[in-house]
């Protein structure tokens, strides 16, 4: 099963309202080309997860200056200034969340587990509106699980299945994203033949990958 599409096939499925999670970290391991794809439609009104907001000019901050974002939910944002003005002026909703947390709610999604136990927020504002459960005699919250309507994930390889393999610290987010979404496509900087990848370099599996979007180097 051949996975690779054009920009207008994997556009077409992205809509007004989407809840979109997007690989990387600080930009690292980010799917620049689909982002810029996305400018250059009318899309907006986007629920973005993702681990930051990256910076003003690049990566998912792009989206965020571009105002096609109504809420990003992070664990931080203090790298681009941006998030923060329109956070403050009213203009955006920003929910932030402890960095292993999200990682974890993620993971979960992809796993098919009803949620997480974690003593991380206990005593805080993280801690408002959720159930705290005591194991022990120790606290925990219970945090649910994480879900997409569509990841967008950056590899430096994958075969035409959509089999993926990322490149050092690419390997942040993309991979427990690529399991949490109804829709998942990868942007991909090479692509070879069923077959030619070694199976120890596969990090995702095809299975979990619905496109595949050549990088724009290879447009």
């Amino acid at each position: 099963m051949n996975k690779i599409a054009n920009k207008q096939e994997f556009i077409s499925r992205i809509k007004n309202n989407s809840v979109v999670m997007i690989g990387g970290f600080m930009g690292v391991g980010s799917p620049d080309y689909l982002i810029e794809c996305i400018l250059e439609t009318e899309i907006k009104d986007l629920i973005i997860i993702s681990n930051d907001t990256c910076f003003v000019n690049k990566g998912v901050g792009k989206l965020v200056g571009n105002k096609r974002v109504k809420k990003v939910i992070a664990s931080h944002i203090g790298t681009n200034p941006e998030t923060g003005r329109q956070m403050n002026a009213g203009e955006i909703e920003v929910e932030l969340i402890p960095q292993g947390t999200l990682a974890e709610r993620i993971r979960c999604a992809g796993a098919g587990l009803g949620g997480v136990l974690t003593p991380t927020g206990i005593g805080t504002v993280v801690e408002s509106n959720k159930n705290k459960i005591t194991i022990n005699g120790k606290s925990y919250l219970l945090e649910l699980p994480l879900y997409a309507d569509i990841a967008l994930i950056k590899a430096a390889k994958a075969d035409t299945y959509g089999n993926l393999v990322y490149r050092r610290a690419a390997r942040n987010f993309n991979p427990i994203m690529a399991m949490a979404a109804k829709l998942v496509i990868a942007e991909v900087e090479e692509i070879v033949e069923v077959g030619d990848l070694d199976p120890d370099e596969v990090m995702t599996p095809g299975i979990f990958v619905d496109m595949i979007v050549p990088a724009k180097s290879l447009c």
